[in-house]
């Protein structure tokens, strides 16, 4: 999560267009970015009982908000918990485990405590790299009470958005049509047409589908970085440097919460690729991958959960004048090189 004072835009650019209803907008600035609710028009009275929860998750896991208390914690080193940070808690380990160690809350002493991201950003040095403490086991908690080691900082943001997207979801239970987005969380209600932002053009499409009843999450380096994306906020906690195998990596189930592919997006995104590949295919997810090199991926699960899927080749930076793609649409095959 980042500070209102700093706001993103969309990590990544979700464009989105609705059908089968028609859909009102409502949009505020909460954990950090641009929070979107679209409902039809007899149902927008639940749209601020979302964005009431919302605050709540906010005032619960946010890193940057004094009265929060993640902030609490690593300011405190100690803290008294609500529900939902026990939850995120909770579910922070259990994505730990199920990573390898690439999903690790503790990386907080290199995003907050050296890059600051979000706040004054800088570059830190490789002596303090080397000896920021990342441990996951300096975190320490029960239903009600959280505490950490001397030299721990805590950063929820591998999974924060994806976790508020599954609460908002929550109040909107029995509405038949509707959209949450939170940055490059969302959850479509019903059916919904998306489109994805081609990391390698500002305003370039990288692919459109239409998809229904499930969660997408995308996980990005070019948005958020200090200097230039080689310093990106994607950290490998193993090797305590931004990652640099993929421009963008997009996750959708109609199985997994937001907060799932939240953080499997996040422990994905740094992961060198096989082992990437490995435990996406593990997680049972549907994905669709962007490397450095231009290549793009996808599988059969992602063919599977959407419908009419196209792909769009970029432009090319000397034909930015030019208002044009090419349509590439995917159906066997596996890769495309951009």
């Amino acid at each position: 999560m980042i500070s209102k004072s700093a706001v993103f835009g969309l990590l990544l650019l979700f464009s989105l267009s609705l059908y089968a209803q028609e859909l009102v907008k409502r949009t505020q600035v909460l954990m950090g970015t641009y929070v979107s609710v679209s409902l039809p028009k007899d149902e927008m009275s639940r749209a601020e009982s979302v964005f009431q929860r919302l605050r709540a998750v906010e005032m619960a896991l946010s890193s940057y908000d004094a009265n929060a208390q993640v902030y609490k914690l690593n300011y405190n080193k100690e803290v008294m918990l609500s529900l939902d940070t026990y939850e995120a808690l909770v579910l922070s380990q259990k994505y730990y485990k199920q990573s390898d160690g690439y999903f690790d809350i503790t990386i907080g002493s290199i995003t907050k405590g050296l890059f600051h991201f979000g706040e004054q950003e800088q570059l830190p040095n490789a002596y303090d790299l080397e000896h920021a403490k990342i441990d996951v086991k300096g975190l320490h908690f029960r239903q009600d009470k959280a505490w950490i080691d001397e030299g721990i900082v805590i950063d929820l943001g591998g999974m924060g958005k994806g976790f508020g997207v599954d609460k908002a979801v929550e109040v909107l239970a029995g509405v038949s049509q509707a959209v949450v987005a939170l940055s490059g969380d969302i959850y479509c209600i019903g059916h919904c047409k998306m489109e994805i932002q081609n990391p390698f053009e500002e305003e370039g499409i990288l692919a459109s589908f239409s998809m229904k009843d499930m969660a997408i999450s995308t996980s990005g380096n070019y948005r958020r970085f200090v200097k230039s994306s080689e310093f990106n906020h994607l950290i490998n906690p193993k090797k305590r440097a931004s990652q640099k195998n993929f421009a963008s990596i997009t996750l959708i189930s109609n199985r997994h919460s937001s907060s799932d592919l939240d953080a499997y997006a996040t422990a994905a995104s740094v992961m060198p690729y096989a082992k990437a590949i490995r435990f996406l295919k593990q997680r049972k997810v549907g994905y669709l991958l962007v490397r450095e090199s231009k290549v793009v991926e996808l599988n059969e699960r992602f063919n599977a959960l959407t419908s009419e899927l196209t792909l769009f080749a970029p432009l090319k930076k000397r034909e930015r004048g030019y208002i044009r793609a090419v349509p590439l649409t995917f159906q066997n095959s596996k890769k495309l090189s951009l």
